[in-house]
């Protein structure tokens, strides 16, 4: 295992000072493996704007407490806007930049991100900026650069899209792709989001407030079997401070009307290696079932069950906390982000339909648990927790009910809109206030 960790420890390095190198030495510089929506002008330039706003009431997410008028009890209005250009003359060989303005109006929050939830300001910066060579569809290519990491459904590595200013990497990425497979082998730098200054990756960031993070792995992807996808992964996170662990992984995922109306999808993960210097034993694991009748609407009726191991005892020197790494959990665990896929048993039941060709619904129960309460319960960004460890609490966090709309009025224009209440449980009536919980939401998205 140590000799694993040291050749992708090493490799990923290289590949990082490359993707470095091509951004400046400041730093300024298919859902399976996806690239910026482009417009391709007879020219070879290449263009695209998107230009998203939303709404958000938020009511007792944090402290589930009506008594406290808390600053995150409020509501505000969310935008950003992104112009992409690039150029591709011919189909292997393309350079690409997109740019973004993030901002949050109308909020009492701080205006830092990630400060007591609130998205912030990110005054236009740099999103996007790669070279890639080869072609993507077809044998060897390498792209490297600012870009967006997309794996599976997201339930490990995705760009986090429903963040205002989502989830971008400096990264160096070799990919290949056959007939029926593909592979990407991969080093990246999360890039961090600087209010005041030039976003950097936190590798490179060279004024000292890094933690020298590195992301690195092999994702491979089969259609070998007619019946379903087939995704094998191996991951390894390392940063200073004594974590370094490797994540590995597998996906089962049918391929659409294969086994008639009846669909699945399925996910195994394991980790091991040191967080923070101690040890490390984690697993979680996704399961879905679902069915779409033959109707008008064609409604589809799933149950899914998801878990991820908690931490015993946190006074024994090792760790039993599964590491969500860099996923988009707003997709699959409550859009109120109250819960992520670590010390969770969540138990979902969705119907989706479609009345019309434009407008989509769903409506979505899901019941939490704890799996241990000798640890904590976390939110959706994985680190913040809702309350202190309570071992004597019972581990019934509540329940969540999720109702979401999605309207595609034009090839360019699209609206959603929900509203999702949490009904507080017994954990949270166990350790301090356990009012319910409100959130309400209203987008609208414009792309070109």
């Amino acid at each position: 295992m140590h000799s694993i960790r040291t050749l992708t420890h090493g490799s990923a390095a290289l590949l990082l000072t490359a993707a470095s190198a091509f951004a400046g030495d400041s730093g300024k510089a298919p859902a399976k493996n996806p690239v910026a929506p482009v417009t391709e002008a007879p020219s070879s330039f290449i263009y695209d704007f998107e230009l998203k706003a939303r709404f958000e009431y938020r009511e007792n997410n944090f402290d589930f407490n009506d008594a406290n008028n808390a600053l995150t009890d409020d509501s505000w209005l969310l935008y950003h806007a992104r112009l992409g250009l690039g150029w591709q003359p011919t189909p292997w060989f393309k350079i690409y930049a997109q740019g973004q303005d993030a901002r949050e109006f109308d909020s009492d929050r701080p205006n830092i991100p990630g400060v007591l939830g609130a998205e912030g300001d990110d005054t236009f910066d740099l999103r996007q900026f790669y070279i890639q060579l080869g072609e993507e569809k077809k044998g060897p290519s390498v792209k490297v650069g600012r870009q967006l990491l997309t794996y599976g459904d997201e339930r490990i590595l995705g760009p986090l899209e429903w963040n205002n200013f989502s989830r971008t990497w400096d990264a160096a990425k070799f990919h290949y792709a056959a007939d029926k497979w593909w592979v990407d082998v991969f080093a990246a730098s999360l890039v961090t989001i600087d209010p005041d200054g030039f976003n950097k990756s936190d590798l490179f960031n060279n004024e000292g407030l890094g933690t020298n993070q590195m992301l690195s792995g092999i994702y491979f992807s089969t259609t070998a079997f007619d019946f379903q996808t087939t995704d094998l992964y191996a991951l390894q996170l390392h940063q200073s401070g004594g974590t370094d662990f490797m994540t590995f992984g597998t996906r089962w995922k049918s391929t659409p009307k294969a086994f008639g109306p009846w669909d699945y999808t399925a996910e195994l993960v394991g980790q091991t290696g040191e967080v923070k210097g101690k040890d490390l034993a984690a697993f979680a694991g996704h399961a879905e079932l679902g069915y779409t009748f033959d109707t008008a609407w064609k409604p589809r009726l799933a149950l899914d069950y998801s878990y991820g191991t908690g931490d015993g005892n946190a006074a024994d020197g090792k760790v039993g906390t599964f590491q969500n790494l860099y996923p988009t959990n707003h997709l699959y665990y409550g859009y109120m982000d109250a819960v992520s896929w670590q010390n969770i048993h969540d138990i979902n039941v969705s119907l989706k339909a479609a009345p019309t060709k434009k407008l989509t619904a769903r409506l979505d129960y899901h019941a939490f648990w704890l799996a241990d309460t000798n640890d904590a319960w976390y939110r959706a960004n994985g680190v913040a927790t809702v309350r202190p460890i309570s071992p004597a609490a019972d581990g019934y966090a509540g329940s969540e009910v999720d109702l979401t709309l999605t309207y595609a009025a034009t090839k360019n224009l699209s609206f959603m809109a929900g509203y999702s209440h949490f009904f507080a449980g017994k954990y949270l009536s166990d350790t301090g206030a356990s009012d319910d919980a409100d959130f309400a939401y209203f987008q609208a998205t414009l792309k070109f």
